[in-house]
């Protein structure tokens, strides 16, 4: 009665009693105090808790034990209250009651055929062999405890599927137009291209729409429009705010529109990259019946038409970004940092970009032309350096003609792009440029290239310090792109001309 007194009280009671026949000192004293026995031992009874809603075909029968039988099995964890007289028998040795306090609390891993937790309490008052099975129902502890299993199921298969289902989930709507394959048409323009053939009109005006994070790499489409601009060709490259929402821009981009037809008289081709395909896209899907006089077509680049698994994966709940905090890192990056705007990650993930294309569609006769490449996985693909900018350097003499030296900055993209296909890959056993599977760059209706040459999602905008000279620059690329687009143009009117007739 002491020991359990000073147990009750916080003061530690040895576990075994010190003046039993001759077994003094035999066994060493491993817990310091059964307070934190306890403590142990009731964690545990909450853990198994959560484990018994799982099993539902078991049930409690009363039962008596013989007093030679082991009071603790296998099976049950039993909790013992101030036991007073009576000698507690553990295997063939007997110990003193006086010195034996509460050893466990905890729960026995049994459920009713209900599903609800079965806790079972040993009463100790009188024979041990008398006692029976006590059956408390506990119908919020084991409901709980489903449901929190439940959760964490439901959980782990989100992280598994990922963007497995959404994956490609345009070409299987049955309610989207097909694409018609031209990849041998744009192979045939970028040859005669390379070869000094160039058949774009200078009747219109080109206005390239950049993507994510364009405003901070000075070099974003530079190169395409100072070779169109040696051509004769007028070039814009559109100066929108590219971490905005894709609504927002689209209303930017039919002002930027409407300025320069206004200004010029001339028609406008758009050529969008990445989240600019998509911008260029949604304003023409929305504003149509403003712009149908004013554009004479539009090509998409590595565009996530459909969606993109990177940013779905990043922002869905059950993702990479619950674990790694990646999604909160993106906040601060896009709204901290660089002053954007969160919604514009989230309107390229695939349950945004569904709810935008159930309303707004892209005009049956507006020629369309889509481009999608996979990126590279080789050594030399990983040692590749883009050129995204130029670092002025005011203290060194300058060159002749006046200009300060610069110094090119380089990042290696490449490398960045290429890890993140090579997870889409293995993840989902599909292809991309490493940001935009090659399944969600088609738009629907579209004329869609499909180039074998592996392109990574960076290398169309900014100028690699090692490319091959006996392959096409991106410049040209985007040549040979809108080239094909006033040729599906004139199909397209050729067609109308044919119907009208």
């Amino acid at each position: 009665m002491r020991d359990a007194e000073r147990c009750r009280n916080g003061e530690s009671a040895p576990l075994v009693a010190q003046n039993d026949k001759g077994f003094d000192g035999l066994i060493p004293q491993l817990f310091t105090s059964l307070p934190a026995l306890n403590e142990a031992v009731s964690c545990l009874a909450q853990t198994t808790t959560y484990f018994t809603g799982c099993f539902s075909d078991y049930a409690v029968e009363p039962s008596t034990r013989d007093s030679g039988d082991s009071v603790v099995h296998a099976q049950e964890l039993e909790t013992f209250s101030s036991v007073q007289t009576e000698d507690i028998v553990i295997g063939d040795h007997p110990f003193s009651s006086e010195s034996t306090s509460t050893l466990a609390e905890s729960s026995s891993l049994v459920n009713a055929t209900s599903g609800n937790h079965v806790g079972i309490a040993k009463a100790t008052a009188g024979d041990p062999s008398e006692n029976t099975g006590v059956i408390v129902h506990s119908n919020n502890n084991g409901q709980n405890g489903i449901s929190m299993f439940q959760g964490l199921i439901e959980r782990a298969q989100r992280t598994v599927r990922g963007s497995a289902d959404d994956i490609g989930w345009l070409k299987r709507d049955p309610e989207m137009p097909p694409v018609e394959d031209g990849t041998e048409k744009f192979a045939e323009i970028l040859d005669n291209i390379r070869h000094g053939l160039h058949k774009l009109p200078n009747t219109m005006v080109y206005l390239l729409v950049p993507g994510l994070f364009s405003n901070h790499g000075p070099l974003y489409f530079v190169s395409t429009k100072t070779s169109f601009s040696k051509l004769g060709l007028t070039c814009h490259i559109a100066k929108i705010h590219s971490e905005a929402s894709v609504e927002k821009n689209a209303k930017e981009i039919k002002d930027y529109i409407e300025e320069i037809y206004w200004g010029s008289k001339k028609r406008i081709l758009l050529l969008g990259h990445s989240k600019g395909g998509v911008d260029a896209a949604a304003a023409l899907s929305i504003y149509w019946s403003d712009l149908k006089d004013k554009v004479a077509g539009l090509a998409i680049a590595q565009s996530p038409y459909g969606g993109s698994p990177i940013a779905s994966d990043i922002l869905r709940e059950g993702q990479l970004g619950d674990y790694v905090n990646i999604r909160k890192l993106m906040e601060i990056l896009i709204c901290k940092v660089i002053k954007g705007d969160m919604q514009a990650l989230e309107d390229l993930t695939y349950k945004r970009r569904k709810e935008f294309l159930k309303k707004h569609h892209l005009p049956r006769e507006l020629p369309v032309v889509s481009f999608h490449t996979e990126a590279g996985i080789t050594p030399a693909v990983l040692a590749t350096l883009s050129h995204i900018a130029h670092a002025e350097l005011p203290l060194t003499a300058p060159l002749s003609d006046g200009q300060p030296a610069r110094l090119p900055v380089v990042m290696p993209l490449g490398a960045v792009m290429a890890a993140c296909a090579q997870l889409l890959r293995v993840r989902y056993s599909e292809k991309s440029d490493g940001v935009v599977a090659r399944c969600d760059a088609e738009a629907p209706g579209s004329v869609v290239v499909r180039p074998k040459r592996k392109l990574d999602h960076a290398w169309m905008v900014y100028s690699s310090l090692n490319d091959d000279p006996s392959e096409a620059d991106a410049a040209q690329v985007c040549e040979a792109l809108l080239t094909l687009v006033v040729e599906v143009g004139q199909k397209k009117r050729r067609e109308l001309s044919m119907k009208d007739e």
